[in-house]
């Protein structure tokens, strides 16, 4: 006997989630169901029961790990390290009431839009362009213009490629669009925008549906869709539109042999009703499928067990949380804003008081300037006036003595007088012009002291602005609301957020059907699929999925029956 135990055998194992990708080394004797925790536990997933792990088996087909055997005695392919791939496997009936915790809804959010993108789930142009805008929201959060900047959408998977090769658009008139309808999302968070998109996504017509190729008793090619609801039968080469639906609280079980699958109803009155799967591999898969639908449907219709209580709790405990966090984020925003606007108003009006003060400056330069020029001029018409007075008076004094002189002869005195005649013109003409010297003098005094009162009146305006004190925050008063109780907030917040979202609902078809007016004139009509022409006809015939759903519940469980059998 060996005195050392040999090492335990272990298998490496790598898992891809939706977003990360896993790597384990786990006993060869681990069932599906420790692994399948394992992976779970790393991500801080407890909403299990909506996911599975898949994987390849060696013929090359997709296939559900079983919780309850062990890994290795499954039909896994032999690679080193065995590969597995996290997925949903099961979905809600309403995303927004059932998932619980924000990383199950962010592993849905991202299994959706790559099985919109794949076109996996039929997706119109215009609704491929709501839930790209929704994708970005959750990735880049609120537009800013300053940031993203033509083409920053140029590397994003954003649109089905059957969606993008059916119109004669560029890719810049797509990235145009959709930051338009992405800009309108204003203040969504990941976690809102992403349930945004599944909102909107839960109500495309092969959401969630797994689809399967069967014949009735008379050979007709139909195919089986299984889902949260039930099972539905849809004609070969229509998945939009069951002909005939069974909801899970009919059914009372679910049997195959072979090919052949038995459906007993709950009504005693009515008979069970079979169909063929020519895909035998599939049957399992199709047993499971409807066994775990039918599980998750009868235990949404009773009390929630305590874990689920608890996570709910906890969850809305942690909703009010980040709800309060955002609204402080909100005040803060505001407050920021308010401060940064009080700032920009401040310097404005601080640039509009230098411009002022230097105007003024300028104003008592130019006052100061004229003064100066006025008092040369009051000196200069000063002096020219004291010469004028002066030679008035020399003027005077000769004609006095002219008027003493005794002229002798006539001829002299005839001369004299007309001397005396000039010199009294001469003397006139001067006093006249000394006069105006001396108003032009007076006229330059009083403007002079005009310009004194305004080289006074500016410097006072000057000395104004410079003691002037600036307007301030008052900062106190913007934070008097800090101390609001919180949860009244947040009930009013969400009151707001609920009418909001009714208000947009309404209006968001709207909105749609004025994008799909658009670019419906750049549509190549040849490039359409069959899909695009059987949603067209069905959108023109005003049908929808719930209201479909409804028609096809109508009847007894017998007249269901009996209009399979019959197609």
């Amino acid at each position: 006997m060996s005195l050392f135990r040999s090492k335990p055998k272990t298998l490496k194992v790598r898992v891809m989630t939706m977003d990360a990708e896993l790597e384990f080394c786990i006993d060869c004797t681990a069932t599906g169901r420790q692994l399948f925790d394992l992976v779970c536990r790393t991500q801080g997933l407890r909403e299990t029961w909506y996911f599975g792990l898949q994987y390849v088996d060696k013929k090359g087909y997709q296939a559900w790990l079983k919780m309850d055997k062990k890994v290795t005695e499954q039909n896994v392919s032999k690679e080193n390290p065995l590969q597995f791939s996290f997925l949903a496997k099961f979905y809600p009936e309403e995303v927004s009431e059932e998932l619980i915790q924000e990383i199950t809804q962010h592993l849905f959010f991202l299994q959706v839009k790559q099985k919109v993108l794949r076109a996996e789930i039929y997706c119109s142009p215009e609704a491929a362009v709501l839930l790209a805008a929704y994708a970005i929201q959750a990735k880049y959060g609120d537009y800013d213009p300053m940031y993203h900047r033509v083409g920053f959408l140029a590397e994003e998977e954003l649109l089905p490629q059957d969606v993008i090769e059916q119109y004669d658009m560029t890719q810049q008139m797509w990235e145009d669009k959709i930051t338009s309808w992405y800009a309108q999302n204003e203040g969504m968070t990941r976690d809102e925008a992403e349930m945004e998109y599944l909102k909107f996504a839960q109500d495309l017509d092969m959401y969630g549906v797994n689809y399967f190729e069967i014949t009735n008793d008379k050979k007709t090619p139909l195919q089986l869709g299984v889902d949260a609801f039930g099972l539905h039968v849809y004609e070969a080469e229509n998945r939009f539109r069951p002909q005939i639906s069974f909801p899970w609280s009919e059914i009372g079980d679910i049997s195959y042999r072979d090919k052949k699958f038995t459906i007993k109803p709950i009504d005693k009155k009515s008979s069970d009703f079979s169909f063929i799967s020519p895909k035998s591999r599939r049957n399992k898969l199709i047993l499971d499928l409807c066994v775990g639908n039918h599980e998750l449907f009868m235990l949404r219709r009773k009390t929630d067990s305590m874990e689920v209580q608890q996570m709910k709790t906890q969850a809305k405990e942690e909703k009010a949380k980040r709800q309060i966090e955002r609204n402080k984020l909100a005040r803060e925003r505001q407050l920021r804003e308010l401060a940064e606007k009080e700032k920009e108003d401040l310097q404005q009006q601080l640039q509009a008081f230098q411009e002022e003060a230097l105007n003024a400056k300028d104003a008592l330069m130019r006052s100061e300037e004229a003064a100066d020029l006025l008092s040369e001029k009051a000196r200069v018409a000063e002096e020219e006036a004291r010469l004028l007075s002066q030679k008035a008076s020399q003027a005077q004094q000769e004609i006095q003595r002219i008027n003493m002189q005794v002229i002798q002869s006539e001829e002299e005195k005839r001369l004299m007088e007309q001397k005396l005649q000039e010199a009294s013109e001469i003397a006139r003409r001067i006093v006249e012009e000394s006069e105006m010297r001396m108003i032009e003098a007076e006229d330059l005094k009083q403007q002079l002291i005009q310009a004194r009162q305004s080289e006074m009146i500016a410097k006072e305006k000057l000395i104004e602005i410079s003691i002037q004190g600036l307007p301030t925050i008052d900062t106190n008063q913007l934070l008097t609301n800090k101390n609001d109780t919180e949860v009244e907030k947040l009930s009013k917040e969400i009151e707001k957020e609920r009418i909001e979202y009714q208000e947009k609902s309404k209006n968001l078809q709207l909105q749609l059907n004025g994008l799909k007016s658009e670019i419906e004139e750049l549509k190549v009509e040849e490039k359409q699929t069959n899909w695009d022409i059987i949603h067209n006809q069905l959108l023109q015939q005003g049908e929808n999925k719930y209201a479909t759903l409804q028609k096809t519940k109508a009847g007894t469980t017998q007249d269901r029956v009996t209009f399979f059998e019959e197609l």
